[in-house]
């Protein structure tokens, strides 16, 4: 794999622009209040980070320019989900997200080959969506993808499928202080309500023997079922904050009732 190549899809790395820590903090600022253009410039900005990512995988027989399109994708990933009150560096957060797309696109694409054709339908796809996303400030149909880049709506939803990997709850998101954030960490389960659990375990005891702050999160993540970013967005505090009080506070009660 040519890894060293000047221009990959298109993109002069030589020219590739470097933010400073305080330019990503102003542009992820804008982000956040809705500008399209600071998100174009966050990611430009960060291209260079998806290009040392990439030479990990010098050794792959895959193109360099396939394998530079799915980290952007990772890239495109961690920007959407990116929390600053987590307190990480954007950099320590996107990298394992650009690892694992990279990671599932290898392991997929080596079971079950997708076309060439099937796979550059999908990237204009997904390009397509983030300028049309840029100019109407919202998310486009496919009907409107369709339109913009000339290919059947079938083929584009075909397309987007093929490339798609199923993905474990147990995939780490990041780590920080020794504590992984999963996946599953991050879904909502709307299943769970306080009645299932009262009658299944008759937690309420056990409920009440814990902290204040303990019992505000087991409430919101099982009677509420909001995922631990609501629960640290409602609570005032980090992430990593919130998983170490649950998992502390589920092993309280897990020995109260046994």
């Amino acid at each position: 794999m040519a890894i060293y190549k000047v221009e990959i899809c298109g993109v002069n790395t030589a020219t590739l622009p470097l933010l400073k820590e305080d330019e990503k903090e102003e542009l992820f600022k804008r982000i956040q209040e809705g500008d399209m253009e600071a998100r174009d410039l966050y990611i430009k900005g960060n291209l260079r980070l998806v290009l040392s990512v990439i030479q990990r995988f010098s050794n792959s027989n895959e193109n360099v320019d396939d394998l530079f399109q799915i980290g952007c994708i990772g890239l495109i990933k961690a920007i959407n989900n990116f929390d600053v009150t987590q307190n990480v560096k954007f950099s320590t957060y996107a990298v394992p997200m650009i690892i694992g797309e990279i990671k599932r696109y290898l392991r997929d694409n080596n079971s079950i080959r997708v076309s060439r054709s099937l796979r550059d339908t999908a990237y204009k796809a997904i390009y397509a969506k983030e300028a049309l996303t840029k100019k109407n400030q919202k998310e486009p149909t496919i009907m409107e993808i369709a339109s913009e880049i000339g290919i059947g709506k079938e083929d584009i939803v075909m397309a987007l499928d093929a490339i798609q990997s199923p993905m474990s709850l147990y995939d780490p998101v990041y780590s920080e202080g020794g504590d992984t954030l999963y996946i599953m960490d991050q879904i909502s389960d709307k299943k769970c309500s306080e009645e299932n659990w009262v009658q299944d375990l008759v937690l309420k005891k056990a409920i009440n023997r814990l902290s204040e702050r303990e019992r505000q999160i087991i409430t919101l993540r099982f009677y509420e079922g909001k995922t631990q970013m609501e629960v640290a967005e409602e609570a005032g505090i980090s992430q990593a904050q919130v998983s170490r009080l649950e998992k502390n506070a589920l092993n309280s009660m897990k020995r109260y009732l046994e």
